[in-house]
Formats: C-alpha cells, sequence, structure tokens
C-alpha cells in the first residue's frame, strides 16, 4: 500500500516539473523574438496630427456652448 501511494506521489510530482518546464520553455521562447523597429513619425505628421485634434477641441467646446445656451470663452 505504502508503495502505492509513493507511486503516485512521485508521478504526481513529474507531471508538475513537466508542466514547469513546458511553461519556462514557452515563455522563453516567446521572449525571445526579434522586436520590430518601432515606426518612425516625421515632425509633418506630429504637427497635422496636433492640428487635427486642436480643431476637434474646438469643435467640441462650440457644440459645449451652444448646448447649454453659454457663448464661448
Amino acid at each position: 500500500m505504502l508503495e502505492k501511494a509513493t507511486w503516485r506521489t512521485e508521478w504526481k510530482h513529474g507531471v508538475i516539473v513537466t508542466g514547469i518546464g513546458v511553461l519556462l520553455l514557452a515563455m522563453g521562447s516567446c521572449a525571445g523574438g526579434a522586436q520590430k523597429p518601432a515606426p518612425t513619425v516625421t515632425p509633418d505628421q506630429v504637427r497635422s496630427n496636433a492640428d487635427k485634434g486642436f480643431e476637434k477641441l474646438k469643435q467640441e467646446e462650440k457644440n459645449r456652448a451652444v448646448d447649454s445656451g453659454v457663448g464661448p470663452y
């Protein structure tokens, strides 16, 4: 009876160790991948995006002023 309990315990430990090993290999393979270069943004693109954002902000401010019945600042 004691031999069966020992065999089951050893088998469970083996499964656990194998699972941990597979997990570590999977994590290592994901971390070891080649990194992609970051996209480069030109100053003109930054300026254009900022202008669009500012125009959107001004439009939202106008809409808010119209909805509340209060004039713009």
